[in-house]
């Protein structure tokens, strides 16, 4: 698959934007490993390859283990992923297929178990993000498997 536009030279003002929105979610205080997984998470359902070869090389080098990134497309019958790990995928999963019949209530009642709004709304800035990022890697073909962690773990 060869690379349609390098979005990143291409349109550096348009990078700098999901900059800004991926370091808020950076920011935010969530914790690492759980935006990890939501990432990941996402860009499984979204079929990116260059998202999920960025963020399971981000997850290992940060000591996730294999077990759970390679449970993860069936985390609802895994038992390795606690109560909050579990809202937040449901939430992830959600906000996701948003076209399939919007957010349900009861998913948003289980987040909300386990999220404060602020951290709901960071959650959810989470998820936006990542998808937008799987957009623009698959939309210009983003070739994947190069991507090398800040922090090899």
């Amino acid at each position: 698959m060869t690379q349609r536009i390098n979005y990143r030279q291409a349109a550096p003002e348009a990078l700098k934007a999901m900059q800004g929105l991926q370091g808020y979610v950076n920011a935010s205080g969530l914790d690492h490993s759980l935006l990890e997984l939501v990432k990941t998470r996402a860009s499984q359902i979204n079929g990116c390859a260059y998202c999920l070869d960025m963020h399971t090389k981000d997850a290992r080098a940060a000591g996730e283990t294999e077990q759970r990134l390679y449970g993860l497309s069936a985390w609802c019958e895994a038992p390795y992923y606690t109560d909050r790990e579990r809202a937040a995928l449901a939430w992830c999963e959600a906000v996701t297929f948003v076209n399939q019949g919007h957010v349900p209530d009861e998913i948003y009642e289980e987040a909300r178990k386990y999220f404060g709004e602020k951290e709901i709304i960071d959650l959810t800035m989470a998820v936006v993000a990542i998808n937008g990022w799987n957009r623009l890697a698959i939309a210009f073909r983003t070739p994947a498997g190069s991507y090398k962690p800040a922090f090899p773990g």
